[in-house]
């Protein structure tokens, strides 16, 4: 590196001018990148996932058939017409919600392969400027996993995009509205397994109606601690064991509708004449519309996960699970269900087990209670999903996370949440021993969840898919005229148990709006705290300090400036180590950062001040994982980076070439498909073979060959010729500073409510937010720094 004199800033006469030349962002060191990563699947694993699905995903919205008919007839059925309008509103639900709204529109808004509020959330964050932690830099547009589109100066995207980062208050209330999904959403996967355990084990009454309720509440709760006992096995695992129950399941209800159709009343197919939606909205218009709306609303519960459950399979898996095998058996189940309620008008409250023949009862009684119980996983898979993209976007406490799959990299377990899950969902059951009431909080959390999708998917079809703004208006109008009457009807039985997802949501809205609230004040202070770079050099090569033996990785969440924990650092303490390394994780609004293009490294100051930064980014899919050594991958690029520094010194700007890749904590390999980023630009020759010096601060990446006929080793000998001393002394002094030792530097800011602040804010911030600091992982863990090399430098920010 060609360092700047003091007479050279002096005739700048800026010390921005010096700040932006010695340590600016990582602008071009993330270069371009193209090392494509897609998960392929053969036609066979394509088979195996959609059949895993029908365990994991389908199991809640399969059950339904149970209790749909009793919610909408509580006071049972006087009139045919009653029940094929019923029926009518319960296929064309099916139709336009589950089958047209989520699997054919909402599964394509997936965030390659991710699903959920937070993958919608994440999406536009990529195409318009609406995080709220702004630490994203131009260099990570060019990551190969980072898809976005442009837009014309005049275009509707493009007003829309300007409209969305107008104000801040806009990004707040998206932020709100994403957060509300999530949290609705973590209330179905509680309230799930409570009313599919409880109605399993109710079971038990058939053949002893007086049995007591405690019994059976009793059983339920067993039941519970043995289903999320057996989550730390994995969705692959689970999938497996549940899926053949699931799918005798759908056998058994599409067998037994079709048997009864035939048998009972084949008029009932007339309910596929939507006209008949009409003649029951005109015959019970009144308090029993908004009844048994809430009723038919229960047919459609367990749609959700159908999205929050994509990163457990692909698309096109759930798409052949749903339309090929669901859909269908569900059509058949609730047909037949209507032709025998037709002909027996006094059994519509247990209508589904009296319309089975007696020959298969039993069988039929095991399977039911087997699937039942099963019908849980799908939101117990979700919430999962849903928690890990929330704590990668900042906005959910550091929890641990196991990566369950060596194949897929979406099936994970969270321990935590596991057991809390646990406690909650029996609670409810304990709590309120009754089906009805838990179906009443099962539709509200249901719907909630389904229109905040909604209105997620409008900017989502403008922005990303840019689409015609009448195929927009179409979608919006088709969802709002169906989720909104359910709305109603879920809303009027809040004092009947609908209460429960709302008191669940706040709890969990509080937590990660806070959590959210303080991680942006934080971010804010260390960048308004940050150290020039002017102050670093006036300090000279020794940083005014004794540079003792060793290495210090210096944690920050700044990807650009010397963190305020530096300076307060060297302030306090006499000494300094000989290497210092700035390392910043972040995560980025993306599902995954492949390992090739994960660090970016540079020189910060003149090569004797021996300070570099090291970025690492991380998708909200990307785990830490324990076997991984972070400390030597950091050190490998380091390392990596002086040799590709030294190599590129001194080039023009007539050919460009790639370097050889560096594996993950491993050195260099021979494919050159992607590099580590330097400072100086050299990534160009003369075409006379002469090697001149770039006046840029940066590398330039490439994607072309590097020299005809030389591999990159024998560039990189070539290159290095004149350096060799040089450079073989600085890596020979890094591994002498390795070996001498490794130290961790981390901040911990901590945060208080300033004296003149509200109660509310105080109890937010220095109560709230201060236990969940407590009780959450230490960065230190989820790096997996060793404790011994592990040195905390405090400080305390007020807000």
């Amino acid at each position: 590196m060609a360092s700047l004199s003091v007479g050279e800033v002096t005739n700048r006469g800026s010390m921005w001018e010096l700040d932006q030349n010695l340590d600016r962002p990582m602008d071009e060191e993330a270069g371009r990148l193209k090392n494509m990563y897609r998960e392929k699947f053969s036609s066979a694993l394509l088979l195996r996932l959609a059949f895993q699905s029908l365990g994991v995903v389908f199991g809640d919205l399969g059950t339904s058939p149970l209790y749909v008919f009793y919610n909408i007839f509580p006071r049972g059925v006087d009139n045919d017409e009653d029940v094929i309008g019923a029926l009518s509103l319960i296929i064309y639900t099916l139709t336009l919600i589950p089958l047209l709204k989520y699997v054919f529109v909402v599964l394509r808004a997936n965030d390659n392969g991710q699903g959920g509020t937070f993958a919608l959330y994440s999406l536009l964050c990529r195409h318009a400027k609406i995080n709220t932690i702004p630490n994203q830099h131009r260099t990570d547009e060019e990551l190969t996993t980072y898809s976005r589109q442009t837009y014309e100066e005049n275009s509707v995207a493009e007003k829309i995009k300007r409209w969305l980062e107008a104000h801040a208050y806009k990004r707040n209330i998206l932020l709100i509205l994403v957060l509300i999904g999530t949290c609705t959403a973590i209330g179905d996967g509680i309230l799930t397994p409570a009313i599919s355990v409880l109605s399993a084990s109710g079971g038990i009454k058939v053949q002893n109606q007086n049995m007591s309720t405690n019994v059976v509440v009793l059983v339920a709760v067993v039941i519970l601690i043995g289903l999320f006992s057996m989550q730390h096995y994995g969705t692959d695992k689970v999938g497996w064991l549940f899926a053949p129950i699931v799918l005798l399941w759908f056998i058994l209800i599409g067998s037994v509708g079709a048997v009864n159709i035939h048998k009972y009343n084949n008029s009932v197919l007339k309910a596929y004449n939507p006209i008949y939606i009409y003649r029951f909205f005109r015959r019970r218009w009144n308090y029993d519309i908004w009844t048994s709306l809430g009723g038919v609303m229960l047919s459609i519960t367990g749609t959700e996960a159908l999205f929050a459950d994509l990163c457990h399979f692909p698309v096109l898996a759930i798409q052949i699970a749903f339309t090929l095998i669901v859909f269908p058996c569900l059509l058949l189940a609730y047909t037949g269900q209507a032709a025998y309620i037709i002909s027996h008008k006094k059994h519509v409250a247990d209508a589904f087990y009296r319309s089975i023949p007696d020959a298969i009862y039993w069988p039929a009684f095991v399977i039911a209670t087997a699937a039942a119980i099963v019908a849980s996983q799908a939101t117990i898979s979700a919430t999962y999903s849903i928690i890990k993209q929330a704590l990668a976007l900042g906005c959910f406490p550091r929890v641990k996370i196991v990566h369950t799959s060596k194949k897929f990299l979406g099936q994970i377990y969270i321990p935590d949440i596991n057991w809390v899950l646990l406690v909650l969902c029996i609670a409810v059951t304990a709590g309120f021993k009754n089906q009805s009431q838990i179906g009443n909080a099962y539709g509200t959390a249901v719907v909630i969840v389904m229109l905040v999708t909604t209105f997620l998917m409008v900017p989502i079809m403008l922005l990303v898919w840019k689409s015609h703004w009448v195929l927009v208006v179409t979608f919006i109008v088709l969802s709002l005229m169906v989720e909104v009457p359910y709305f109603v009807a879920c809303i009027l039985k809040i004092d009947q148990g609908g209460w429960v997802p709302l008191v669940i949501a706040t709890a969990f809205f509080l937590i990660m709006y806070v959590w959210h609230f303080c991680t942006v004040k934080r971010y804010e202070f260390e960048m308004h705290s940050k150290v020039s770079m002017a102050w670093i050099l006036g300090l000279g090569p020794s940083l005014g300090l004794v540079r003792v033996p060793g290495i210090g990785f210096v944690y920050t969440e700044l990807a650009s400036g010397v963190p305020h924990i530096f300076s307060h650092f060297i302030t306090n303490l006499p000494a300094i180590h000989s290497v210092v390394v700035f390392v910043c994780v972040k995560y980025l609004p993306v599902y995954t950062v492949p390992t090739e293009e994960r660090f970016l490294v540079r020189r910060i100051g003149p090569k004797n001040f021996h300070m570099f930064r090291c970025v690492a980014r991380y998708g909200y899919k990307d785990l830490h994982k324990r076997d991984e050594d972070f400390e030597k991958m950091l050190f490998d690029c380091v390392l990596f980076f002086v040799r590709l520094e030294s190599m590129m010194e001194g080039y023009s700007d007539s050919d460009e070439f790639s370097v050889p890749e560096l594996g993950a904590g491993g050195p260099p390999t021979s494919s050159a498909s992607a590099f580590l980023q330097g400072e100086k630009t050299c990534s160009t020759m003369c075409s006379n073979g002469e090697l001149s010096l770039s006046s840029q601060d940066s590398i330039v990446p490439a994607q072309s060959p590097p020299l005809r006929g030389m591999t990159g080793s024998s560039l990189l000998t070539r290159c290095s010729e004149g350096q060799a001393s040089s450079v073989g002394d600085e890596l020979e002094f890094l591994n002498r500073c390795k070996d001498a030792g490794v130290v961790h530097i981390l901040g911990n800011t901590i945060v208080r409510a300033r004296r003149d602040s509200g109660v509310v804010k105080k109890l937010a911030v220095d109560y709230m937010y201060a236990f969940m600091r407590r009780m959450c992982r230490e960065n230190s863990v989820i790096f997996n720094v060793p404790h011994e090399s592990l040195l905390n430098v405090g400080q305390i920010y007020y807000i």
